[in-house]
């Protein structure tokens, strides 16, 4: 019988989530929804030392941000819980000792000094069968001697008894079997009575085991450590049970060689994080894809054409869309390189994708920031002005730029465009063309148009200048949408007052700029 899909994102509270464990957590979202699975969100936090304040809570709302939902964790509760690895201490405990009692496993007592000797002595050491007998533990120790030391307190760590001489295979949905020689593994520590917690190693086993996980979808710098997992497995006599594995491709610099870091977002000016991050040691703010302005759903998209394709050339996908098309058959076995320019091409197309409405949602909060009264203002009013500039961003906040005009009128003219456009006569032209636009009551009149050009032409005036200058007057710089749109949307009063204030400031021609 095939097992029900049950995949798990199991982040440590280290600090942010980066923008490659972000797509790790993608891939195993659209993984278990195409197979009406269930994704399991486990806080992988036994490393008491690395423990952050606030990156736990930053991790599930980056998910969340992302649309990347999540059944069973902390928040949401479940069957298999806890979810929090610090809270399942007493199953670890149980589990150490039963490797201990069959013999797949040991007590060390090696201190840091006497490892550290041991590695000065021996060039590439390795706790292994081939030293193990050497150094302090329950193998090479009487166990009087063992129990006394434990008696006494004495910090120990339980060490993973691995026998040379195997070939140990890991069964992988994208690289395919990949065959380990036992001898190159050493035995890793699986516990330390220290903190009274288990290392990564054996809490992820047991973890995947007990909450019954069918595959193990995560970064390929954990390969290294999928063999002993699979021994770990069979030393346990789960190996009915076994994941499938997958080990997705690094994110790669987008120049050059090397793992994609943050130092790369801080040099070429793009984010690795989903959110802002606020570092609660250092006080350091790292920027975070939602506050530069991206929308969630084009950096799932963004992120999801990292390392796979659908198969056809098809690049702008629904979260749903993504769901339905997702395979390992066509993830990349080589590392992405992060395209960090392509992110803002979804971002645009996204962008551009939605109605004037939601995008005037979206505007409201950058009018605000801005001090613009938006209040003042009609839905229909920012809808319309937004509609009008958004094919010119990438961003929401690059609306400000292009639209401010239709919120406020220009307090300053653009230096080069009035010693251009400005020329000698201009203000009295622009009186003319305010006589004009006087004569018409309904100012989205499609009529003003042809009117305004036929007066142009009929006077003899330089169509660019008069136009360019009307432009500058009503807008502050020669740049923007239709000019007619713009005073459609402004209306009559507006735009004439908009016109006397220009004449007034540059005069009749021609002018200077104070």
């Amino acid at each position: 019988m095939e097992r029900k899909v049950r995949v798990r994102f199991a982040p440590s509270p280290t600090g942010p989530l980066h923008i490659g464990g972000a797509r790790t957590a993608l891939y195993n979202y659209l993984f278990a929804r195409q197979h009406g699975g269930e994704m399991i969100l486990r806080i992988e936090d036994t490393d008491s030392q690395r423990f952050v304040p606030g990156a736990e809570e930053y991790i599930n709302e980056s998910l969340k941000w992302l649309g990347i939902g999540i059944d069973e964790g902390v928040k949401e509760g479940g069957n298999y819980g806890p979810y929090r690895q610090s809270e399942r201490r007493d199953i670890y405990r149980e589990h150490v000792k039963q490797l201990l009692d069959s013999g797949k496993a040991y007590i060390a007592f090696d201190t840091p000094e006497e490892l550290d000797a041991a590695r000065q002595a021996t060039q590439n050491f390795q706790y292994d069968a081939s030293t193990r007998m050497s150094m302090r533990n329950s193998l090479s120790m009487p166990k009087e001697e063992v129990d006394k030391l434990i008696a006494e307190g004495a910090k120990y760590v339980v060490r993973f008894k691995i026998e040379p001489g195997r070939a140990v295979k890991v069964d992988d949905l994208l690289r395919g079997e990949v065959t380990i020689k036992s001898d190159i593994l050493d035995d890793k520590v699986l516990y330390k009575s220290a903190d009274d917690l288990p290392t990564y190693h054996l809490a992820n086993i047991v973890d995947d085991h007990l909450m019954e996980v069918s595959h193990v979808i995560r970064g390929e710098e954990w390969l290294p450590s999928a063999p002993l997992h699979v021994l770990l497995y069979e030393a346990f006599g789960w190996t009915d049970t076994m994941p499938r594995f997958v080990h997705l491709p690094l994110l790669l610099k987008p120049d050059g060689k090397g793992k994609l870091s943050k130092r790369d977002g801080d040099r070429l000016g793009f984010p690795v994080f989903p959110l802002e991050w606020h570092d609660p040691k250092s006080g350091e703010i790292s920027s975070g894809y939602r506050e530069k302005g991206y929308l969630p759903e084009a950096v799932v998209n963004f992120l999801a054409l990292l390392g796979w394709n659908p198969g056809d050339d098809t690049e702008i996908m629904s979260m749903d869309e993504l769901i339905g098309k997702f395979s390992f058959d066509h993830c990349s076995r080589a590392g992405a390189k992060f395209a960090f320019e392509k992110g803002k091409w979804f971002n645009h197309m996204y962008l551009q994708s939605k109605s004037d409405t939601e995008l005037a949602e979206l505007f409201i909060p950058v009018l605000e920031r801005e001090g613009v009264d938006t209040a003042a203002f009609s839905q229909d009013y920012i809808a319309k002005a937004t509609g009008m500039v958004k094919g010119r961003v990438n961003f929401v906040g690059e609306l400000w730029d292009n639209a401010k005009f239709f919120f406020r009128a220009p307090d300053s003219y653009e230096a080069k465009s009035v010693k251009k456009r400005w020329t000698e006569g201009m203000g009295g032209i622009m009186a003319e063309l305010i006589g004009v636009l006087e004569g018409f009551e309904d100012f989205t009149s499609p009529e003003i148009e042809p009117c305004v050009l036929g007066w142009i032409e009929k006077k003899g005036y330089h169509l660019g200048n008069v136009m360019n200058a009307f432009r500058l007057a009503v807008v502050g710089e020669c740049k923007g949408p239709h000019m007619f749109d713009i005073t459609a949307l402004l209306g009559k009063a507006e735009t004439i007052s908009r016109l006397r204030t220009a004449i007034e400031r540059l005069g009749f021609g021609p002018a200077t700029v104070e």
